[in-house]
C-alpha cells in the first residue's frame, strides 16, 4: 500500500480572496471550504504573479515565475516549456499516478503536461480543433452543441439560471469526473489528483437553486474611490476598461453579484462529495488538500471587471491547505489546524510545497518556495502585458505598489490600513521614501522590454497615449451553437477574448 499520501488539489478559476465566509465575507456561503480551512490553514496574502489565465496556469504547474516560463501576455499558441518539469511530471517521477479533470488551458489541447490522462473541459473551444469531454458529455446527453445555447457570453458579466438539468450544469460534471477518477486509482500507488474547475469565471449561468439562496441578498455595491472615480486622470489601461464595461446599472450589478456568489457556493457544495468520496474510500486521512484560484474578478471594484490589474480583486487570491492526517493527531504539524499565516506566497508556491508535504524532491527549475518551510519573502512582484497595457506590482508586507508603463504612472497603496486600496499615496510626502524603495525593488525586477522604462536611473515608461471608446461587435467573445463544429481557426485566434 502507499505510504506516501493522496493529493487531491483543487483550483478554481477568477474567485477572489475575499469570497470566503472564513475571509470575513459579509454575503457569500462557504461551508465546505471554511472547514478544510478550520482543519489546516488560510494563507491570507497569496498573490497571482501574473492574472491571466495561461501564465497563471503555467506558473502554478511549473512552479515558476512568467520570467522563467516565458508568458505574460496569454500566450495561448505556446506549449508548455519542455525544460520545465510540470508539477504531473515531478509527481509521476515519484510513483504517484497523475490524473486530472477540467479546465487546463495548454497548447494543444490534448497536451497532458505529465498527467497520465486529462479529463478535458476548455469552455467549448472547439475552434480549435478539439471538442472537450464536457461537450462530449453534452452530446451524449441529447444536447449536442447547446453549451452556450443560454446566451451568456464567457467574457462578460449578463448573467441568468443554467439552462439544462443540474446534471449537465459543468460543475456537476467536473465533480461526478473526479469522484470517478478517484474510484478507478489504483491501490498500490499514491495519487495526485487535480481538479480544475471552470467557474465561477463567467458565464453567469448559475443553477436556480444557488440564485435563490441569494435572493434575498442584497449583494453589496462595488467599492468605489475618488482616485477611480476620476475617469479624466487614470491611468490609460484603466480607461480602456471603465470605457468597455461600466455600462451596468445597479440592479445589474446586484445580479451580477448573486450570480457569482452563486456560482461560487454550487462549486463549494460539490467538494462536499468530493472530499466525501475520499472519506468513504478511506483516503481522506492520508490525503492533502490545497483549493486556490489562477486569480480573481474585480466584479465592478472601482469601476473594473474581470482580471489583468494587480488591485486586490483581481491579483489576490485564495490559498487553502489542509495537511494530510497523522496519526492520532489527526494533521500535519507543518500545516496545523485553526491557522491563518499573514506571510507572503504566490501561484509560484503551489509546486513546492505539495512536493514538500508529500516528501517528494523539489526541481532545481522551481523558483516558488513551500508554504510550509521557514523560508519567506520579503515581497512579491507581479507582471501582466507587454503592450499598452503593461503592468507591474510590488508588493511587500505592509504596501503596495502598481506601475502603468503608458503614462509612466504610479500608485501606492497602504494596504494595512486600506485593504480596499481606495487612498493612492504616490504623491504623498509621508511616502516618499516607500514609494522610492518599492520603485526600487521593481526595477530591480526589469527585463526584456521593460529595461526600457528607465532612462539614467530614472523611471520614465512610455508617453501617455489619448483614449477613445471602441465598439465591442462580439459581446465580449460571445459563443454560438456548437453543432455542427464551427470552423476552425488558427490556435493563435483569441476566440473568447474581449473586443
Amino acid at each position: 500500500m502507499p505510504t506516501r499520501p493522496n493529493v487531491l488539489f483543487i483550483t478554481v478559476d477568477h474567485w477572489m480572496s475575499s469570497l470566503l465566509g472564513a475571509a470575513g465575507h459579509a454575503s457569500i456561503l462557504t461551508p465546505t471550504l471554511d472547514q478544510i480551512a478550520r482543519n489546516g490553514v488560510r494563507m491570507s496574502n497569496a498573490y497571482s504573479t501574473c492574472p491571466i489565465c495561461v501564465p497563471a496556469r503555467l506558473s502554478i504547474m511549473t512552479g515558476t515565475a512568467p520570467r522563467t516560463h516565458g508568458d505574460r501576455t496569454f500566450k495561448i499558441k505556446e506549449p508548455m516549456p519542455e525544460h520545465l518539469p510540470t508539477l504531473a511530471d515531478t509527481f509521476r517521477g515519484a510513483g504517484y499516478q497523475a490524473y486530472a479533470v477540467g479546465k487546463v488551458h495548454v497548447h494543444p489541447m490534448r497536451d497532458r503536461i505529465g498527467f497520465d490522462d486529462i479529463v478535458l473541459a476548455e469552455e467549448g473551444r472547439a475552434q480549435y480543433g478539439t471538442m472537450d469531454d464536457y461537450e462530449l458529455f453534452l452530446a451524449e446527453q441529447g444536447h449536442v452543441g447547446q453549451h452556450y445555447a443560454h446566451g451568456m457570453s464567457n467574457n462578460d458579466y449578463t448573467s441568468r439560471p443554467w439552462h439544462l438539468s443540474e446534471y449537465c450544469h459543468s460543475t456537476n460534471w467536473h465533480t461526478r469526473e473526479m469522484v470517478r477518477t478517484i474510484k478507478r486509482r489504483d491501490p498500490r500507488r499514491p495519487a495526485l489528483w487535480y481538479l480544475s474547475y471552470n467557474h465561477p469565471h463567467p458565464p453567469l449561468v448559475p443553477l436556480r437553486a444557488y440564485l435563490d439562496m441569494y435572493s434575498d441578498d442584497d449583494a453589496e455595491m462595488p467599492i468605489s474611490a475618488e482616485w477611480s472615480s476620476d475617469f479624466a486622470n487614470l491611468p490609460y489601461f484603466l480607461k480602456t476598461i471603465q470605457s468597455n464595461w461600466n455600462v451596468y446599472s445597479e440592479r445589474e450589478i446586484r445580479a451580477i453579484r448573486r450570480a457569482f456568489y452563486a456560482l461560487c457556493t454550487h462549486i463549494d457544495h460539490q467538494i462536499r462529495v468530493v472530499i466525501g468520496t475520499l472519506r468513504e474510500e478511506k483516503l481522506l486521512d492520508e490525503t492533502i488538500v490545497l483549493f486556490t484560484s489562477d486569480h480573481g474578478d474585480m466584479l465592478g471594484d472601482h469601476g473594473l471587471w474581470a482580471k489583468r490589474t494587480f488591485y486586490e480583486g483581481s491579483s489576490h487570491v485564495p490559498m487553502i491547505i489542509m495537511g494530510a492526517g497523522n496519526g492520532e493527531t489527526g494533521y500535519d504539524p507543518r500545516v496545523g489546524h485553526h491557522r491563518v499565516d499573514d506571510r507572503l506566497v504566490c501561484l509560484d508556491d503551489i509546486m513546492p510545497t505539495l512536493l514538500d508535504l508529500a516528501g517528494v524532491p523539489i526541481p532545481e527549475t522551481v523558483d516558488g518556495i513551500s508554504m510550509v518551510g521557514e523560508e519567506t519573502r520579503d515581497y512579491v512582484y507581479g507582471e501582466c502585458v507587454e503592450d499598452a497595457g503593461a503592468t507591474r506590482m510590488v508588493r511587500d508586507g505592509r504596501f503596495k505598489l502598481i506601475y502603468y508603463a503608458v503614462g509612466n504612472r504610479v500608485q501606492l497603496f497602504d494596504l494595512a490600513n486600506d485593504r480596499e486600496e481606495r487612498f493612492d499615496l504616490a504623491t504623498s510626502p509621508d511616502h516618499t521614501s516607500v514609494r522610492d524603495r518599492l520603485v526600487e525593488t521593481m526595477v530591480g525586477e526589469f527585463y526584456g522590454s521593460d529595461v526600457e522604462w528607465v532612462k539614467n536611473g530614472e523611471l520614465v515608461g512610455w508617453p501617455d497615449r489619448n483614449h477613445s471608446p471602441s465598439p465591442r461587435r462580439g459581446l465580449a467573445g460571445q459563443r454560438g451553437l456548437h453543432w455542427p463544429q464551427p470552423p476552425l481557426h488558427e490556435s493563435a485566434d483569441p476566440v473568447g477574448m474581449p473586443q
